[in-house]
């Protein structure tokens, strides 16, 4: 193992966390599941109709999620396969099954599943719930990836994504008037609406209730969200969040309804190329500032929705930078490497943070057609190492979980070797 991505980078444990780490509500049952057809591939279907989980009680503060002892969220992106051409590979198949064992022997304890809905445009005339196959299909196939993820004592995020048709990004829609704002609320709550029963009948533990729509919830518009909010908590009884990008977080109006503040995090840890692994560790360092301030401001624990890197030379300096169509790419797995260990050390000891989602892994792990070399999976790279010695690290977020926790911590110097310490200034 490279000497930069030692263990002892993290300053915290190399051991799994205690076995009630894990969020405290009860998956559903995991009667062996059945295999069915559906049109032109086959998935694994869920056992049985189950209830989404009761949301724990969160008490006020930036830190209630470590105070309730939930766990610190260690979480992957399962994404789906976007092709009809792969037939078999999706959610809820076989692949997807293989993708979870790996990602339960890399230390998730949660995934996050993203089904997605397209949008002709950024006018924003309407969502179709068709996205590469019809929707009762797509619905069962989601629901039978909770059904796997929960037989392997996973937690599930649904998070319902817009495909906009023309590429530009969702965060820009705008449908025009006040007519085209009241019709494209229209639609987005019929689809929210649609895929938080989904959540609900799976037993999804958490719910966003969308992904980066900069132009409705940060605007006086977001009056109309806040209704579609207050609807979906009507038919959904698990944990809420929203995926806000990391420039706009602060200009978000609609956490006061939620549980959790969600960034998808793709902040720059550095500001020239050629950074070293020094200067990305400052920059994480200030972006856990930033996000402790955000936890502050809103009295309420964050959730990182997406965190994620690709693998070429300074994927730090403009993280958010899609893979496709680049050219004369530099493949570089140490520095995808370096910066995943830049975001994630400094949050191993934030107890306002809940934990993180890494964007992001495919739903059937053999298959490279979805993404170029170069692209954001860290599977079988540099980057996983930092993610399994992250995953079996102790967390703030885990809470206490000894007697005396308060006053003193349980780490290991030495890797699977428990000792006893002091806290540290500003613990």
């Amino acid at each position: 193992m490279p000497a930069a991505l030692h263990p002892s980078t993290f300053a915290a444990p190399a051991f799994a966390a205690p076995a009630f780490a894990a969020p405290a509500f009860a998956a559903p049952a995991s009667a062996a599941p059945a295999s069915v057809a559906l049109g032109s591939r086959r998935v694994t279907a869920p056992p049985s109709r189950a209830a989404a989980p009761a949301s724990p009680h969160l008490l006020p503060g930036a830190e209630s999620w470590a105070a309730a002892r939930l766990g610190g969220i260690r979480g992957i992106t399962l994404g789906p396969i976007e092709s009809l051409r792969h037939a078999g590979r999706g959610y809820g198949t076989p692949a997807s099954a293989r993708a979870l064992d790996e990602a339960t022997a890399l230390g998730a304890t949660w995934v996050s599943l993203t089904p997605f809905g397209r949008v002709a445009s950024l006018k924003g005339t309407g969502i179709d719930l068709v996205f590469e196959a019809p929707f009762q299909e797509n619905r069962r196939a989601v629901l039978a990836a909770i059904a796997q993820a929960h037989a392997r004592g996973m937690k599930v995020l649904l998070v319902p994504h817009l495909w906009v048709e023309d590429g530009e990004w969702r965060a820009r829609i705008d449908p025009g008037d006040d007519a085209g704002w009241a019709r494209w609320a229209a639609s987005y709550r019929s689809f929210l609406l649609t895929w938080a029963r989904v959540a609900a009948e799976g037993g999804a533990e958490m719910l966003s209730v969308g992904v980066e729509l900069r132009s409705w919830v940060t605007t006086p518009r977001a009056e109309s969200f806040l209704a579609i909010i207050e609807e979906v908590r009507r038919v959904y009884p698990g944990l809420l969040t929203y995926s806000a990008n990391w420039d706009d977080v602060d200009h978000t109006l609609i956490f006061d309804s939620l549980d959790l503040v969600g960034i998808n995090a793709f902040y720059p840890l550095a500001e020239r190329e050629g950074a070293s692994l020094d200067d990305l560790l400052a920059g994480g360092r200030r972006v856990a500032t930033q996000v402790e301030n955000v936890a502050r401001a809103w009295g309420k624990p964050v959730v990182l929705t997406e965190i994620g890197y690709t693998t070429r030379r300074d994927p730090a300096l403009r993280p958010w930078e899609w893979p496709d169509g680049m050219k004369d790419v530099v493949i570089d797995q140490r520095a995808q490497a370096e910066a995943y260990l830049g975001i994630i050390a400094p949050f191993l000891d934030a107890r306002s943070c809940a934990g993180f989602f890494v964007w992001r892994y495919y739903a059937d792990p053999e298959d490279v057609s979805q993404e170029a070399e170069w692209g954001f999976s860290p599977r079988g790279k540099l980057a996983e190492l930092v993610l399994r010695d992250a995953f079996s690290a102790r967390w703030a977020a885990d809470g206490a979980w000894i007697s005396g926790d308060a006053i003193g911590h349980h780490r290991a110097w030495t890797p699977g070797v428990l000792g006893w310490e002091l806290p540290l200034e500003g613990w």
